[in-house]
């Protein structure tokens, strides 16, 4: 069963994508420094996950040496996805069968598409410096599974109203469009997860990403399952093994 470090604040799992890339593909060495909550601006500035806690630049970890880099980031960054699953999910009982959180978002003056173009700009800029530290290796930018449906809702797991459904599936369509731009664009692949889990977000009969309530034997509150995991792992050692640019599903 696997373990997750709890001591540096990370919550990194053994469980993990990185891990079980690293076990399908033979990795003789490991560099994991994926850590819960890291923005983009983490790849090159050391990350406090608590007080007195400091977790080094994840970049810092890329010799001349490395042939494999994985990079998953950027839903954190203008707490895109914490207005979704928090702030969103306080509002549904102002209106359940309305579009709160998307009227607030408005009345905020807040812009989901240029935030994602952001994402996608510091995502650009963070390949080209990866490729820097490390030219030898093959960059992938694993996207993120996704949470809401595209139809049908699921209150009880995912507590939006009903009309803010179609938000949340929109704002991750745009991050996926962001996330395969920039990596197109600057030389890296693309594993498109969002593609990938059609059938199992977090309302789905089979889903890949928990809802509302942590689960300590599975899941953090919506954060992805083994099977998540698994299928990301698959992706992307099946790209790693091609010499195709393609994205892959």
């Amino acid at each position: 069963m696997p373990t997750t470090d709890l001591a540096g604040g990370c919550l990194r799992s053994n469980g993990n994508y990185p891990s079980l890339v690293a076990k399908r593909l033979d990795v003789k060495k490991l560099a994991d420094v994926s850590c819960s909550a890291a923005e983009i601006e983490h790849l090159r500035r050391p990350q406090r996950p608590f007080s007195g806690a400091r977790v080094p630049a994840q970049l810092d970890a890329l010799t001349t040496r490395t042939n494999l880099v994985t990079v998953s980031i950027g839903g954190n960054d203008f707490n895109l996805f914490g207005n979704l699953l928090s702030t969103c999910a306080r509002l549904r009982s102002a209106d359940p069968n309305g579009t709160p959180c998307t009227d607030q978002l408005v009345r905020d003056g807040v812009q989901p598409a240029r935030q994602v173009a952001s994402i996608g700009r510091r995502l650009g800029e963070s390949l080209r410096e990866i490729a820097q530290r490390a030219p030898q290796a093959r960059i992938l930018l694993v996207g993120y599974p996704r949470i809401a449906p595209r139809e049908g809702s699921c209150p009880r797991l995912l507590p939006l109203a009903r009309g803010d459904y179609a938000t949340a599936d929109r704002i991750a369509r745009l991050l996926r469009d962001a996330m395969r731009a920039a990596a197109r664009d600057n030389g890296a692949g693309f594993v498109d997860m969002y593609a990938a889990s059609r059938g199992h977000d977090v309302c789905a009969d089979d889903p890949w990403v928990n809802g509302r309530s942590t689960d300590r034997l599975a899941a953090l509150a919506f954060h992805p399952f083994a099977d998540a995991m698994r299928a990301a792992a698959a992706r992307v050692s099946a790209r790693a093994r091609s010499s195709s640019s393609a994205p892959l599903g």
